[in-house]
């Protein structure tokens, strides 16, 4: 893997808390692009250490999965999350 895991986590972990004014869950694209210049295989091993981590949890809809942080946006209470 290019990317630093620790580095690359801490990363993704700020840019989740920059945009959590406004939005609490994220597509696995908008993730890709804080790492332009890596593969998207790399990207997401990052994500899925930030969620066996504990830190992230993935969010389905049924046809789409999007990553937030685990305890935080508008579902937490009623997924039994908080």
């Amino acid at each position: 893997m290019a990317l630093d895991l620790a580095t690359a986590k801490e990363q993704i972990i700020d840019f989740i808390h920059s945009k959590s004014s406004s939005k609490s869950k994220f597509y696995f694209n908008d993730f890709t692009k804080l790492f332009p210049d890596e593969k998207a295989r790399d990207v997401k091993k990052v994500l899925t250490a930030l969620v066996n981590d504990g830190v992230m949890i993935f969010w389905s809809s049924g046809s789409t999965t999007m990553y937030g942080l685990a305890g935080e946006g508008k579902q937490t209470a009623g997924e039994g999350e908080g």
